[in-house]
């Protein structure tokens, strides 16, 4: 893949304001291969047919989702939260049936929110006056 660049240099006249082109330089510059996708969806690539899947990157956010009523069988709506940070650790903050929060760190096992609170130094007190009507 290749394309051309081009710099338009231009002089303004500062009496009339008009623009007027000083110098035009342009470039043609290579931009990487093109791989070319057959009829059954994969690509050739150095002479060889192969599929490529490309990786998905998340990007740093937070991002709230439900379970649509799916998961328990009254069909309470379970919501959660997901925090990716731009580096880190990601931080899963979810709802069970009985409305108890609790929180994942990357995916692993689940804790009570209280429990993350405390580690981050806040004391029960704090956290009952925070979050209790």
């Amino acid at each position: 893949l290749k394309v051309t660049l081009r710099l338009i240099v231009f002089d303004v006249d500062p009496d009339t304001q008009a623009k007027s082109v000083k110098d035009i330089k342009e470039q043609d510059v290579y931009m990487g291969d093109m791989p070319l996708m057959t009829e059954n969806g994969t690509f050739i690539v150095n002479g060889t047919e192969r599929v490529i899947v490309s990786q998905m990157h998340r990007s740093p956010g937070v991002f709230f989702d439900h379970d649509k009523g799916k998961t328990h069988s009254s069909g309470k709506l379970l919501f959660a939260a997901r925090i990716i940070p731009y580096r880190g650790s990601w931080l899963d903050v979810e709802f069970d049936a009985k409305d108890i929060v609790h929180v994942r760190i990357d995916r692993k096992r689940k804790l009570p929110a209280t429990s993350l609170l405390y580690a981050l130094g806040l004391d029960g007190e704090e956290i009952l006056s925070t979050f209790y009507n």
